[in-house]
């Protein structure tokens, strides 16, 4: 495969910063592009400084504003929806679901940015279980680091370029590639992958420890969390439900705080984040961070990204996430797409991301509970979540398919913006989206049930470079 390579690259700088290089290193120098794998998986120290220099890909400015990292797939899918809308800028084919062609950089840039994570979370584990000098329970951690890294990005492909599980368990899906390879493998099927992805994160829950570096670092709760999310597509919501408790804690009272809703959404340390992406102005990805340099008006960015007006109706006056306002005093229709922002997420060159959050976890507990006809433990969780964000909130009464629904618009409510959220239940759910309010790009846009838009063709440039996959792998995408 074109992007998989058989070279460690690390930083030398970020080894140095970290740990220090091994005497034979600095005594006998040689020409290089890389570091030992010797040094960097003959101490915990260097592992840690190698999963370092991986974390900082996730908000790294990876080629393009709407193709830097992990942000840019949230984001992408987060226009695709209903409840924003963009302008017609950056992340603008997104938002029109005109953006999926086999050389277009959405398509390109999502396939090779999760393979080249996949790809170091392979370096990882085969340097860390191979290791001579590391300690057993050094390795069973480091090692689980990597599995859990390569079931959420195999996810993210998995996503990103197939109809959803429930569909057809024997279309095409990405590659599987458990080491690194200069050659390509034949397609998997979604059955394979998804599987594949389960094996992974048990492993990394097996293995990983509540202890980490930091709330950008993967622990066993964040491992947990994407194991949620993974079931809750499956549709294995006994599964779902105590991997969402193991994520969050199981009481959720003591994970929930109001107040920092308010604050920006730009600070990794806010109780209510499991895992996140950390940012330093000397690291600074500048405009690159979507959300907040798309939707934030109120200081220098793009101010690229409006709210439907609809969605806007949903909030009442005293919810704290009602963080809406007009966009100037001269947009007087409020059918002009301009007419609501968000101030949600402020935008700096330090401003940090959040990639899980612990209300998620509490919905998609009250909706595993739901779908096992636990229907009086899924209103009061729900209800808990509502009455922390709006001391007005009155506890539904809904039942059957009203309350499903009460719960997939509490989780837009939640997290718009963030994750594509919207979309990710429209998909999983089999279900559409339909543009309605004050949409730029309306019914063109549309999204029916199980469309092909809800998923990528598979990149020009990988069939070209990968003999296993022939180009009629799109007939039919």
């Amino acid at each position: 495969m074109k992007n998989i390579i058989s070279k460690i690259f690390i930083t030398f700088l970020a080894v140095m910063m970290l740990t220090g290089c091994s005497d034979e290193f600095l005594e006998e120098p040689q020409p290089t592009d890389a570091v030992s794998e010797n040094v960097v998986f003959g101490t915990r120290e260097g592992v840690e400084a190698f999963i370092s220099g991986i974390m900082r890909r996730f908000r790294g400015q990876y080629t393009n504003t709407d193709a830097a990292g992990l942000n840019s797939i949230f984001f992408a899918r987060s226009v695709k929806g209903n409840d924003i809308i963009q302008a017609d800028n950056w992340f603008g084919f997104d938002y029109a679901n005109d953006n999926r062609e086999p050389t277009y950089r959405r398509t390109t840039f999502s396939w090779n940015y999760c393979f080249y994570m996949i790809n170091q979370a392979n370096v990882l584990i085969k340097g860390v279980e191979q290791s001579t000098a590391l300690g057993q329970s050094d390795k069973v951690e480091l090692a689980a680091y990597g599995y859990a890294l390569r079931g959420f990005f195999y996810h993210q492909l998995a996503l990103e370029f197939c109809p959803t599980y429930s569909i057809d368990a024997n279309f095409p899906a990405p590659p599987i590639y458990t080491e690194t390879s200069i050659t390509g493998n034949p397609m998997s099927t979604v059955g394979e992958v998804y599987n594949f992805i389960v094996e992974d994160l048990k492993k990394a829950v097996a293995g990983l420890t509540e202890d980490r570096l930091g709330k950008s670092y993967i622990n066993k709760n964040v491992a947990n969390a994407i194991l949620a999310q993974v079931y809750q597509v499956m549709g294995k919501w006994q599964e779902a439900e105590e991997a969402a408790i193991a994520a969050y804690g199981g009481n959720p009272t003591a994970v929930l705080n109001a107040a920092q809703y308010s604050t920006g959404f730009d600070n990794i340390e806010n109780t209510e984040w499991i895992w996140g992406s950390a940012q330093s102005v000397d690291q600074s990805n500048y405009y690159y961070n979507a959300p907040a340099s798309m939707t934030d008006h109120l200081t220098t960015s793009y101010s690229a990204t409006y709210v439907n007006r609809e969605f806007v109706s949903l909030f009442s006056t005293t919810d704290v996430r009602a963080r809406f306002q007009r966009k100037s005093a001269t947009i007087t229709n409020i059918n002009d797409f301009r007419y609501w922002i968000t101030t949600k997420f402020k935008f700096s060159f330090d401003g940090d991301n959040a990639i899980i959050r612990t209300p998620e976890m509490i919905l998609i507990e009250a909706e595993a509970k739901y779908m096992q006809g636990e229907t009086s433990p899924a209103h009061d969780l729900l209800y808990i979540l509502q009455k922390n964000r709006d001391v007005n909130a009155v506890k539904s009464t809904n039942t059957g398919a009203a309350l499903l629904d009460e719960i997939l618009v509490e989780r837009r409510k939640e997290l718009y913006a963030e994750n594509g959220i919207e979309w990710f239940d429209a998909k999983r759910l089999r279900r559409g989206i339909t543009r309605t309010g004050n949409h730029r790009v309306g019914a063109a846009a549309n999204l029916t049930v199980d469309d092909k838009k809800f998923f990528l063709k598979i990149p020009q440039a990988e069939i070209d470079a990968n003999p296993f996959i022939e180009p009629s792998v799109n007939d039919g995408r």
